[in-house]
């Protein structure tokens, strides 16, 4: 039985009735909060400097850039032709743009190989569902070829006149790529690829080499990859390689060869393999796989190609030179690779790859931060080994990133496991149990949480609190095993290690129970309503955003979104087997009388990820059945989906509420 099955019915009045006096309520019980959500809004805000530019990025004579404006909420993308110092061309204003709408937010953001036409996909609800538009940058005409109800996914072939893009099935899974030529009827548009298989997804993107158009289509275990000529955009698609159960792959063209990152073998923390553009299927081992150093990504280019890699937690840049560059330093090239490390000095950190579209250069972009550093970009020269900071972000209003620390420690796992844990406070800082903390995780996808830079963090550090985030299993810091350590009949380890870092911060004397809060996101909302059930004592509030909690009904339900390609990474709960071991986890499903913590749901009614009836389930089984009288809250968006408000001032504010909320709760405010 589900007595709250009924606010499923968005159309019903007396749903929307409902989330609207959830909402009035939780107005009513932060009303004493305004004043501090305001004054966390002023230092956020004034911590951020609002009129910012980014380094530019060379794509053949060209210069593109994006840049935002004090009280304008979006960014400004601007271009300049021959040097970065030529007259600036704003090519699209999205402020203007969103100007109509009360939320605006783009899927992808395409200029054409030739640098006429601007490709966009455009979501005007939150609901996902994106409108291709097409403007003409020499004339400044936006052209009438517009489609309707697509997913991400968007590629310019090379003649600047023909655009892929892919489609979605009732259950919004990206089931298909359509080719499209500027100034045909989309009934004309052509099919180039579907896959009816409900468990796999399909993309479609420019390869940098320029050579290929590359669609993708994958499972959480499996997956294909098919090439289509970038310069003959009607030829049909080759395959790499027909998918093979329990067999990833993705591939990156490389001129004559390409380059395969693959799991193929065995390889559980993946290798490269490299193939003859003109024989894809060939494959031949170029970096061998090792057991504990778990293969990312690889970006190819014409003389060096960049693997990014994971070891002990951490991200690492590795720097393969190829063909002339390796000559030039002296190293000739080889089957197996010569190779150098990018190193970084800070104990917890983050890089990611910056924008690199040209395929002939010998600089790497990436974007360094940590805790305590805020986003910096760097150009980096493989030959030479030198790094350019082309630039950091400012964190105006006196911040000193010499007053906080930062740590990285373990915690013992009740499996014997030990889980990272990275922290950042403001010293000086006793191990007494006195501060507030914040403990976060997401755990599940293989998605990696990183030790990254946040501006509005420093609000909560400045008033004492202590910010962590525990790196548990379903994540892949630690390379392949700890994500299939916990995901399917394995996800209790991710529950049990989010306690366990939290008791182990509690011992150390970080934080005690009474100042202790909780939070994640979408199934990090999942792994913190958990946790809320099976201990509820630990924390004193949790913080739950779009939170995936009614697991059951959910992965019944193969008309929803994601539902069926998800039965990899939660399992089918139409398996008895599947369905006990759910059991003993879903949030909604295991409501209890207990006195629970402090919690604030937060969710958006178009959200087409963590449907909204989710949240609103779960607060509403709640109320009806916890004992004691703590805050119990439901913050429901009526305008947007997963990502919360579109808009940079609006996302500020949403983080204001959060940490009032917050700070109110642990005795911080």
């Amino acid at each position: 039985m589900d007595d709250y099955a009924w606010l499923r019915e968005r159309s019903d009045p007396a749903v929307i009735a409902y989330l609207e006096a959830e909402n009035a309520f939780t107005d009513a019980v932060m009303r004493p909060t305004e004043g501090l959500q305001q004054t966390l809004y002023d230092e956020m805000v004034a911590r951020i400097r609002e009129d910012d530019s980014q380094p530019p990025v060379r794509r053949d004579d060209w210069y593109y850039y994006s840049r935002t404006e004090q009280g304008r909420a979006y960014p400004i993308y601007c271009r300049r032709h021959g040097s970065p110092e030529a007259p600036e061309e704003v090519f699209f204003d999205q402020n203007e743009a969103a100007s109509w709408h009360e939320y605006y937010q783009l899927g992808a953001l395409a200029v054409s190989p030739d640098h006429r036409h601007l490709a966009l996909l455009v979501d005007t609800s939150g609901y996902e569902a994106f409108t291709l538009r097409i403007l003409d940058l020499a004339t400044g005409v936006w052209l009438a070829d517009s489609v309707d109800n697509l997913g991400f996914g968007l590629a310019w072939a090379s003649d600047g006149a023909t655009v892929f893009y892919t489609t979605t099935d009732e259950a919004k899974r990206s089931n298909a790529v359509w080719r499209h030529r500027i100034g045909a009827p989309t009934e004309a548009d052509a099919p180039v690829y579907r896959d009816d298989d409900p468990a796999f997804n399909v993309g479609v993107a420019r390869a940098r080499d320029g050579r290929w158009v590359v669609v993708s289509s994958a499972s959480f275990t499996s997956g294909e990859t098919w090439l289509v000529d970038a310069h003959a955009p009607d030829t049909p698609p080759v395959c790499v390689r027909r998918r093979q159960p329990g067999v990833e792959y993705e591939v990156s063209p490389g001129g004559d060869w390409l380059y395969v990152l693959t799991n193929e073998g065995g390889a559980r923390d993946f290798k490269v393999m490299r193939a003859s553009a003109s024989s894809p299927a060939g494959w031949r081992e170029w970096l061998e796989h090792r057991p504990g150093v778990f293969v990312e990504g690889i970006d190819v280019f014409r003389r060096h190609a960049v693997v990014l890699e994971r070891h002990d937690g951490l991200r690492r840049v590795r720097i393969i030179l190829l063909g002339d560059h390796a000559a030039a330093a002296g190293r000739a090239p080889a089957a197996e690779p010569d190779s150098f490390f990018v190193d970084f000095p800070e104990p917890a950190y983050d890089v990611t790859p910056g924008s690199n579209p040209e395929f002939d250069t010998g600089v790497y972009r990436f974007t360094y931060s940590s805790f305590v550093t805020p986003d910096s970009v760097y150009d980096f020269d493989v030959v030479t080994r030198s790094r350019a900071l082309l630039k950091r972000d400012d964190v105006l209003g006196g911040y000193d990133p010499a007053a906080y620390q930062v740590e990285r420690i373990g915690a013992r796992a009740r499996d014997g496991a030990v889980v990272p844990i990275s922290l950042v406070y403001r010293t000086s800082f006793a191990r007494d149990g006195a501060r507030p903390l914040l403990l976060y995780a997401y755990g599940a996808y293989g998605y990696s949480t990183e030790a990254r830079f946040d501006h509005s963090r420093v609000s909560l550090l400045d008033r004492g609190f202590v910010f962590a985030i525990a790196h548990v299993r379903g994540g892949q810091e630690m390379g392949r095993a700890w994500y299939d350590d916990g995901r399917m009949m394995k996800k209790m380890n991710t529950f049990a290690d989010f306690i366990d870092c939290a008791e182990h911060l509690i011992t150390e004397g970080y934080t005690r129970r009474e100042r202790l809060v909780a939070r994640g996101g979408s199934a990090g909302g999942l792994l913190v309503g958990a946790v809320a059930n099976m201990r509820p004592d630990l924390f004193r509030a949790i913080v739950a955003d779009v939170p995936f909690v009614d697991v059951i009904n959910t992965m019944l339900d193969d008309t929803i979104p994601l539902t069926a390609q998800e039965w990899e990474q939660w399992g089918n709960p139409r398996s008895r087997e599947a369905y006990e071991y759910m059991r003993r986890y879903s949030p909604y499903d295991n409501v209890r009388p207990a006195d629970y913590p402090a919690i604030l749901a937060t969710s958006g009614i178009n959200d087409p990820r963590v449907a909204f009836w989710e949240p609103a389930k779960w607060v509403a089984k709640l109320r009806a059945t916890r004992t004691g009288g703590g805050t119990l809250l439901l913050r429901m968006k009526m305008e947007s989906g997963h990502g919360g408000a579109s808009g940079r001032y609006g996302r500020i504010r949403e983080q204001a509420f959060r940490y009032a909320f917050i700070l109110r709760e642990a005795g911080a405010a």
